[in-house]
C-alpha cells in the first residue's frame, strides 16, 4: 500500500463517490478507480461496493478505514514535526462551510491565504451549519466554517460578529415603511422565504420568535432556500420577505433590488465560527491556514 491509494480510498468512503473522491484529491475519477482497483488487489478483498451513484465500503472496508485514517493521521503528526525545518506549504485543504461563511467570507479568506501560499489547493464543500458539524466529526474536512458552537469535540474561535436585516420587495407598502421603526408584530402575517432546516440563521430567527411568544409553525412560509443568493432573488421579485445576514446585503445596496430594515424588537446578532475536529491532528497547511485566519481576526 501506498499514501496515494490510501488517500483515494480514504476520499471515496468520506464522500460516498469516486467523482467527488476525485474533486477534493485533484485527480480523475479514473486514477481514482485505479487506486481503489490496486489497494483491493493487494489486500486480495473488495472494499467498495458501487451501489448505483453511490460508493459504500464493504464490511472489510470499514475496518480498513479506520485504520487508513490512523494511518494518515500519524503521517501528519510526522510533517508537522518536520515543518519547522520547511517553509513549503502546499497540497489540497478540504473545508467544510455553512452557506453564509461559504459564499460571503471564505472565497476572499482563500485568495488572500493563496497569495502568500500559491501551491495550495482547496476543495469547499457547503452545506447548513448541522452538516458542516458532522463532517468535521466524521473527518470530511479539515477546516470548516459554521454558524454557531454546538459540539464538544470541535474546537470553535469566532471570526465574525454580524445583524440580521430584513430584505423586503420593493414594493409600494414597502417603500412607505423605508424611513419609519419596523417591529415583528407588523410582519409576522407577511409571506416568508426561509432557509432549510438546519440553517443556524433559521434557527436563530425561530428561537427569537419563541421567545416573542410567536409560533413558527403558524407563519406563511412561501419557500424554503438552501441558498441565500436565492432568497435574495426570490424577494427582489417579489415572492416574499426573509431574515438575512447583514453581510449578505452589503454589496447589493447600490443595485437596489430588495429594502432592507433593522426590525426594532428582534434582537438577532449572528456569530461565526472557524471550527477542527479536537481528535484530528491538522495537516501543515490546515494548521498555516487556521493561523493565518486567527491571527488575522485578532
Amino acid at each position: 500500500m501506498d499514501f496515494k491509494q490510501i488517500e483515494a480510498f480514504v476520499n471515496v468512503v468520506k464522500y460516498k463517490s469516486f467523482s467527488k473522491a476525485a474533486d477534493a484529491s485533484f485527480l480523475t475519477q479514473p486514477t481514482i478507480s485505479t487506486h481503489i482497483n490496486t489497494l483491493e488487489k493487494k489486500l486480495n478483498t473488495k472494499l467498495i461496493d458501487r451501489q448505483g451513484k453511490e460508493a459504500v465500503p464493504t464490511r472489510q472496508g470499514e475496518i480498513l478505514f479506520e485504520y487508513a485514517l490512523s494511518l494518515l493521521n500519524t503521517r501528519e503528526k510526522a510533517v508537522l514535526a518536520l515543518t519547522s525545518y520547511s517553509n513549503k506549504i502546499d497540497g489540497v485543504l478540504e473545508i467544510q462551510s455553512s452557506s453564509i461563511p461559504g459564499e460571503y467570507i471564505v472565497p476572499d479568506l482563500i485568495y488572500e491565504f493563496k497569495q502568500k501560499f500559491p501551491l495550495v489547493k482547496f476543495y469547499i464543500e457547503q452545506s447548513d451549519s448541522d452538516t458542516v458539524e458532522q463532517n468535521l466529526l466524521k473527518q470530511k474536512g479539515e477546516i470548516g466554517f459554521i454558524g454557531y458552537k454546538g459540539n464538544n469535540c470541535l474546537n470553535y474561535k469566532k471570526i465574525l460578529s454580524d445583524k440580521m436585516v430584513l430584505i423586503t420587495p420593493k414594493k409600494d407598502k414597502y417603500l412607505k415603511i423605508r424611513d419609519k421603526a419596523v417591529y415583528m408584530k407588523d410582519l409576522i402575517d407577511e409571506p416568508f422565504v426561509l432557509r432549510e432546516q438546519g440553517s443556524a440563521t433559521r434557527k436563530e430567527f425561530e428561537g427569537n420568535l419563541l421567545s416573542m411568544k410567536y409560533d413558527p409553525e403558524k407563519m406563511n412560509i412561501v419557500a424554503r432556500f438552501n441558498s441565500i443568493e436565492a432568497i435574495k432573488r426570490a424577494v427582489s421579485v417579489g415572492l416574499g420577505v426573509s431574515i438575512v445576514p447583514k453581510i449578505a446585503v452589503e454589496n447589493d445596496h447600490d443595485s437596489c433590488k430588495f429594502l432592507s430594515f433593522e426590525i426594532k424588537d428582534l434582537s438577532l446578532d449572528r456569530e461565526f465560527y472557524l471550527a477542527w475536529n479536537k481528535t484530528l491532528i491538522l495537516s501543515p497547511t490546515a494548521e498555516a491556514f487556521k493561523d493565518y485566519i486567527l491571527n488575522k481576526r485578532s
